[in-house]
Formats: structure tokens, C-alpha cells, sequence
């Protein structure tokens, strides 16, 4: 048997509860191994019975046997690891520890100490401790492993050992303060609450052990997850390469047969025109020779001669009536035109349904120079004199009770109005924890609440972002926004916003009928704690 323990590992007796060798090894239904008293102690301290290891939970609560063959095998293990000396790994384990403990008995040259008395107060060397070993009224007192300060083991009111602990107050106590303070509390020895949080570490050590094993598996989810993204993102690349290769080498096979269609067609048109020059020069030479007969006929002063070629010169010359003929090409791009807008067209619309693509048309096509209006700041409100930044101040200004002005919500138009088309704007948030922007309709109630007249991203408390118009939606960014992208699509029904700096889209209002002009709007708020005193500032785009 010894032999046998011997070519095992310590972890195989070890008890995964109080991490001791295994006393009355019980095996649960799962084939875990554990301490009777152990896994007894981990069902009742838990509403249901479940497998401290592998979590596998069990319907009823198993009946426990112990297992004579681990328990003979790990009392074996435990009697060769005492008598076997420490290896030299243990040894430069205890060389390692910081403090030694030196005995309180030696003269001189102070010994290391090798026990500490819990009765005597006092650590030993070898030599002095022997009088523990052998006399019988030393051999009853309590040694431990070496420690410095045993007087903490001492109660401070009563000087007597802490050897209780109180469960109703959570602390150690001595046998003076039962009859004190600690009448009447729950209070057990320092041994069984020992036993009774090694399981509860045991168990809390295992719990988050657990946690540990579940985010490394999320991490290497994510990390699948995103090779799986970046390998599907590379093969649409390439497909859309592909794609659009195949678009261009069709629109180059087409303006090659286009322009071909039209030089036949030219071809055509100067070969038929000059067909029609050489018939009208022919018939220009005939009527040409006609006139000069005429012309010779009609200086004839012979009567005779005269009468007898008249009615053969006098009739009209046999030519083709060209009043109907004209030289013209059938050839019109307008049909190509129209299926190449056609198809522009349709190309642009599915290219913006890509958030990054449509976020870079509308820099490049639809940005606007948004300047605050003071005329509407709340009046909590501080505008710089450019009206491009806006921030929260820590006095009310007293100002002007001008009907446009918002008096209980900390907000501020812009000064430009839109009531068509699309434009974009871009504002900085960084350092502000509490903002909202968007666009609002220009009826919206400036004086108390306002109404949901307007379409906003919100961050309150520096983490919690969420869309709002009539109804609140909770937004879950993976990453914190410092600058934000606002577009609208008048006619479209959009409010679109951006993170600038990622080019992603953080939500997207649609099928909204705006119905009037829309202004952008800003607003900055307090928190119980936080002054929040950065701006929001209105940037250009480029």
C-alpha cells in the first residue's frame, strides 16, 4: 500500500474542501472525492446539493459512504509524508519566508524557533521545547508553527486566550467575554468556525475559480468571434472586389460596344450623305446642261429651228423631289443616360446602407456650420462668445424672459433651422458626463417640461447612454464615444448618430415625419457629485 501511495500524486488525497488529507473519504454520485464532514457541512450551508468540483447538481441528497479504500490509501499517504523528511523544495520554501521566529528562551545567540505555545505565550527552539514533549503537564498545552506577537492571541479586556469565536457579532472571544458583552450570542469554538469558513472559502475559492474559467472561455469566444468576423469581412472584400470588378470590366464592355454602335452609325450616316451628293451633283450637271441649251434656244433667231426644239427643251428635266430628304443619325445616349443613373442610383442607395460609407458621404457632402442661439440657453447655461461650445455653470444667470428661452431643462438650440434636404454635424463630448444632442422640432415647449418633440442620444452618469424621443432606449456601447456625428435625412425620416472616431453607427431614428423645421439642440445637466464642468463643442468636420 505504501508503495502504491507512493506513485500518486498528493493532490489525489488531498480534499478539495479544506485542503487537508482526506478524513472518512466519501465518494459522491459525480466520482468526487471529499472529507465526510466536509462535503456535510458544504450541503447544509447550500439550498440545494450540487458537486463543489463540477457543479453537477442531484435532485436528492446523496446518502454517504465512506470509501474504505481512499480513506486506508490517504491515511497511508499521510503517515508516509510525516515520516519522510522534507524535500529540499519545502526546505527553500521555509528559507524563503520573510520573518523567523526566534525562541523567547535562548541566551545570547537567539535559536529559530520551531513551535509556538498558545498556553505559554512563548516560541521555542528544539532544545527548549523539549520539556512540551516530555513532561506531562507541558504536554497538554496547544503548539503551532512558529509565531511572532501571541499576545494578539490574547483578549484585550480580559487577558485571557481567544479561543471562541462570536458568530452574532463576527468576532473572537474569550471565555470572560461570555459572561460580558457576548451573553447569550451564538458561539462556537475557534476550531469548529475554522472548519466552518475553510468550507465556505473552499467553496467561495471554487466559485470564483469558476468565474475565472467562465471569461477565459468568453475571451476565447470573443477571440473565435472575432477571427470568424475578420475572416467573413476579408472573403465580402474580396467578393465585393469581385463584384465590382466584374461592374466595371461590364461597363467598359458596353462603352467599347457603345462607342462602336455609334461609329457604324456614323459610318453609315457620311456613306449615305455622300451617295446623296454624288445623285444631287449628277442631277446638278444634267440641269446644268439643260440651262445651257436653253440658253443657246433662246439667242436663236431662226423661227424655225426654234419651234422644232422647243417642246423638247422646254420640258423639265426628270430629277428626284429631295424636299423630303434629309441626312440625320438615330443615335441618342439618352436611354444609356437614364439606365446608367438608374443604376448609379441604386448602387448609391445600397452603398449607404453601410454605416461607415454613409457616415463618409455625409461629411463630404452634407456638413453644416451649426452656431448656438443664446436667445434660447437655459439659463444654468454658459455659450462661448463664438457659439460653437456650451457648458454647465455653476450660478443661474438672471437674463432676459425671452419666450424662446428653456427655464427648466438645461438645453440650447442651434440658430440655423432646417426644413428639407439633408445635413450633418459633428459635436466633441469628451469630459462630459451628462449631455444629450440631437435635433428638435421647432415648436417644441420651451417653458416647464419640454414635450418629446425632438430625437436625442443621452449619457447620464458618465456610463449610461440611451436614445430618446417618446420613448427611452437603452444603448449598450462597447466603447465610450468622444465625438459625435449627427445626421439627418429630412425627407428620408432619419436621425442618424455616429461615433466619429470608430466610424460607427450608435442608433438610427426612421420613419419619422418631422412635419416642420428641426434645429439642433444641446444639453448639459448636473449630477449629485459632479459638477460637470467640460463643454460640448461643436466642431468642423474637416
Amino acid at each position: 500500500m505504501a508503495s502504491a501511495s507512493a506513485s500518486l500524486s498528493e493532490d489525489q488525497f488531498i480534499c478539495s474542501i479544506c485542503l487537508d488529507v482526506f478524513s472518512q473519504a466519501v465518494t459522491i454520485p459525480c466520482g468526487h472525492n471529499f472529507c465526510k464532514a466536509c462535503i456535510s457541512k458544504y450541503w447544509d450551508s447550500n439550498d440545494f446539493c450540487h458537486c463543489p468540483m463540477c457543479k453537477k447538481s442531484f435532485e436528492t441528497r446523496p446518502d454517504l459512504f465512506v470509501n474504505t479504500l481512499i480513506s486506508e490509501m490517504a491515511a497511508q499517504f499521510g503517515k508516509s509524508t510525516k515520516l519522510n523528511p522534507p524535500s529540499s523544495d519545502s526546505l527553500q520554501q521555509d528559507s524563503a519566508r520573510p520573518v523567523e521566529v526566534s525562541c523567547d528562551v535562548c541566551i545570547g545567540t537567539k535559536l529559530k524557533a520551531v513551535k509556538s505555545c498558545l498556553v505559554c505565550l512563548a516560541s521555542y527552539c528544539e532544545t527548549h521545547l523539549e520539556p512540551h514533549q516530555k513532561a506531562a503537564a507541558f504536554m497538554k498545552h496547544k503548539l503551532i508553527e512558529p509565531e511572532e506577537n501571541l499576545e494578539d492571541r490574547l483578549c484585550k479586556t480580559h487577558s485571557k486566550m481567544l479561543e471562541l469565536f462570536c458568530r452574532s457579532d463576527q468576532v473572537c472571544v474569550c471565555v470572560m467575554c461570555l459572561q460580558m458583552d457576548h451573553k447569550g450570542h451564538d458561539v462556537v469554538l475557534l476550531e469548529e468556525e475554522y472548519k466552518e469558513k475553510q468550507v465556505q472559502l473552499a467553496s467561495g475559492k471554487m466559485e470564483v475559480q469558476q468565474k475565472v474559467k467562465e471569461r477565459q472561455e468568453k475571451i476565447q469566444q470573443i477571440r473565435r468571434s472575432v477571427e470568424q468576423s475578420v475572416t467573413a469581412t476579408d472573403a465580402e472584400i474580396a467578393e465585393g472586389v469581385q463584384v465590382f470588378a466584374a461592374l466595371v470590366a461590364s461597363i467598359q464592355r458596353n462603352q467599347a460596344d457603345f462607342i462602336e454602335a455609334m461609329e457604324l452609325r456614323k459610318r453609315a450616316v457620311e456613306q449615305q450623305a455622300e451617295g446623296f451628293i454624288k445623285e444631287l451633283e449628277q442631277e446638278i450637271s444634267e440641269l446644268q446642261e439643260r440651262s445651257g441649251e436653253l440658253e443657246r434656244l433662246s439667242l436663236s433667231e431662226d423661227h424655225l429651228r426654234f419651234l422644232q426644239s422647243f417642246p423638247s427643251t422646254s420640258d423639265p428635266p426628270q430629277v428626284r423631289d429631295w424636299s423630303g430628304v434629309n441626312v440625320h443619325s438615330d443615335a441618342s445616349v439618352e436611354a444609356v443616360r437614364t439606365a446608367v443613373a438608374q443604376l448609379e442610383a441604386k448602387l448609391d442607395k445600397e452603398m449607404e446602407k453601410l454605416p461607415e460609407v454613409k457616415l463618409k458621404r455625409a461629411r463630404q457632402q452634407y456638413a453644416v456650420d451649426v452656431t448656438l442661439d443664446p436667445d434660447t440657453a437655459h439659463s444654468n447655461l454658459i455659450l462661448s462668445e463664438d457659439g460653437k461650445q456650451v457648458r454647465l455653470g455653476d450660478l443661474r444667470k438672471i437674463l432676459p424672459d425671452n419666450p424662446k428661452r428653456f427655464n427648466i431643462v438645461c438645453v440650447v438650440l442651434g440658430k440655423e433651422g432646417f426644413s428639407s434636404g439633408r445635413f450633418y454635424f459633428e459635436v466633441q463630448v469628451k469630459g462630459n458626463t451628462n449631455w444629450s444632442l440631437g435635433v428638435a422640432r421647432e415648436s417644441i415647449r420651451r417653458k416647464g417640461e419640454i414635450d418629446p418633440k425632438f430625437w436625442l442620444l443621452r449619457l447620464r452618469e458618465g456610463k449610461n447612454y440611451s436614445a430618446r424621443d417618446a420613448f427611452v432606449i437603452d444603448l449598450s456601447l462597447r466603447m465610450k464615444p468622444q465625438r459625435i456625428g449627427v445626421f439627418v435625412d429630412y425627407e428620408g425620416g432619419e436621425v442618424s448618430f455616429y461615433d466619429v472616431e470608430t466610424r460607427s453607427l450608435l442608433y438610427l431614428f426612421k420613419g419619422r415625419n418631422f412635419a416642420e423645421k428641426l434645429y439642433p439642440i444641446f444639453g448639459s445637466y448636473s449630477a449629485d457629485d459632479d459638477k460637470n464642468t467640460a463643454p460640448l463643442i461643436i466642431t468642423s468636420v474637416y
